[in-house]
């Protein structure tokens, strides 16, 4: 388990609490906490990339946008992140770099299929040690 994010169990969905040192990380670090809900990201191989572009409002808004277009990608095109290189573009704005493949049921496991990132109970604050920590709840 990656220290950066801890699975939550919530009764009928599904959370991730994550914590990086800024916003960029703590979206690839999101990438990283869905990844390991969906799959086994172990065995996810870094074959091709998709560039992706978010904006938001707030940064609780680009959380859940950003982790909506990831499960996008993997509903619509198959394409499961292994990791993800984001750049922020501005305040609430990325873009990103997603390396991965084409899910293979073969050989990929499937765990929980996640719909879609949710605003309920969503958090994101910053700590005093100046460090970034997010609650997101994903619809299952």
């Amino acid at each position: 388990m990656n220290p950066a994010f801890e699975i939550l169990d919530i009764s009928g969905d599904a959370g991730l609490r994550l914590r990086a040192d800024d916003m960029s990380t703590l979206l690839e670090v999101a990438a990283q906490g869905l990844a390991e809900l969906v799959t086994d990201p172990a065995l996810v191989r870094e074959e091709r990339s998709e560039r992706v572009s978010v904006t938001a409002d707030d940064d609780g808004a680009l959380l859940v946008e950003w982790l909506n277009e990831l499960i996008f990608l993997l509903d619509a095109r198959g394409f499961m992140a292994a990791r993800a290189e984001v750049a922020m573009t501005g305040p609430h704005g990325v873009e990103a770099v997603i390396l991965g493949e084409t899910f293979d049921p073969s050989r990929h496991e499937r765990r929980l299929l996640v719909k879609a990132a949710t605003y309920h109970c969503l958090s994101v604050r910053k700590t005093d040690d100046g460090a970034i920590v997010a609650e997101v709840i994903l619809d299952i």
